[in-house]
């Protein structure tokens, strides 16, 4: 089985010593290059990923496919394998624990949006015990009214019980009442949800089909207490085939974006969450109105532990976590900033992972 080894390489950087200079080219006229490059002891198989103007800088792919040629080829080889091993181990608890500091950040938001719910069921089970202790003692009245085998001598008891007991309003009070329950109940259903799907690792799930509709609904409905104080929704969705990929991965790239977009606005804006498809490939689009990003530091907000957050506010991991994670899905993040007007970032992704090259 082929290993990717993922390299970022800056666009002025000395690109030339590691691939033919035609590649970089390639690159940046078609967005990818690919080819073989023979060395004495392996072949290696080569993608190179141009990121745009706005990223300046590469993505270069090493899938190495050594062949043992002696006893110390065969060691390096194992040796070489084990690394591996660890490195992806690594990268995957940094990802899963990336996870739970963003649900982390997002408990009090999350315990209210739980607790609204509750509160409210809570406050209609105390209605629901007095109706029906209300109808009860109706049924009460009328059942000693039966056993007289006189009811009309009871009339008066029985209407003066309904109306003391208010029983019109009980019956167009009590569906309402158990409607908002049933919907506050299914509320706190799918936060549970929600969060179970998001905070999982997809180190036993294959990529398979999914949909990103539900998984931005999904995303959305954990950060929403998190946005709905200081900005808008607006949602565009364009009509998107089901995609293969690692659904709960790309909900951790929408999550850092939609919170990123809540963080960047001051007072009160509009966050815009929009979706495309284009023969080959889909786009998820998060915009929002807030402070931008100034030119100088584009060129690093994918950098690790960078951020312009205060200490405590955040990782700097959001960003280069997502960055990962898209090109995991050989697809890329273009940004769209302008200083004081807001930002965009588009991830676009392809509808099908390319089959990965036999050894």
């Amino acid at each position: 089985m082929l290993r990717a080894h993922p390299v970022w390489v800056d666009a002025c950087g000395r690109l030339d010593r590691l691939v033919p200079l035609q590649a970089a080219r390639d690159a940046r006229a078609h967005g990818s290059w690919a080819d073989s490059i023979v060395l004495p002891a392996t072949t290696l198989e080569v993608r190179l990923y141009w990121l745009g103007a706005e990223a300046g800088r590469f993505l270069l792919l090493l899938r190495s496919d050594a062949q043992p040629g002696n006893g110390d080829d065969g060691e390096l080889q194992q040796r070489h394998e084990e690394l591996n091993v660890r490195f992806n181990a690594a990268q995957e608890q940094l990802l899963q624990s990336e996870k739970l500091a963003s649900i982390g950040q997002l408990a009090a938001g999350v315990a209210h949006e739980i607790n609204n719910p509750i509160g409210y069921v809570h406050s209609n089970l105390g209605s629901l015990q007095e109706y029906v202790g209300n109808l009860f003692a109706l049924i009460d009245v009328y059942e000693r009214a039966m056993r007289a085998h006189d009811p009309l001598s009871m009339r008066a008891e029985i209407d003066d019980t309904r109306e003391r007991l208010d029983v019109d309003f009980i019956s167009r009070d009590l569906p309402q009442l158990l409607t908002e329950s049933r919907q506050g109940i299914e509320r706190v259903t799918a936060i549970v949800r929600d969060l179970r799907d998001f905070s999982r690792s997809d180190r036993e799930h294959a990529w398979r089909l999914a949909d990103l509709h539900a998984g931005l609904d999904s995303t959305i409905n954990i950060v929403w207490n998190e946005l709905r104080y200081k900005a808008r929704l607006e949602k565009d969705y364009g009509t998107l085939p089901m995609i293969e990929c690692l659904q709960s991965e790309l909900n951790q790239v929408f999550m850092n974006l939609l919170l990123n977009a809540g963080q960047a606005i001051d007072g009160e804006g509009v966050i815009s969450v929009r979706t495309g498809h284009e023969p080959g490939q889909v786009w998820v689009e998060i915009g929002d109105t807030g402070n931008g990003i100034p030119p100088e530091v584009l060129q690093r907000i994918f950098d690790p532990f960078f951020t312009t957050k205060p200490v405590g506010k955040g990782t700097g991991l959001g960003l280069s976590i997502s960055y990962g994670i898209v090109a995991k899905h050989h697809g890329r993040i273009e940004v769209e900033s302008t200083p004081q007007a807001g930002s965009r970032f588009r991830v676009i992704l392809p509808v099908r992972q390319p089959q990965p090259v036999e050894g």
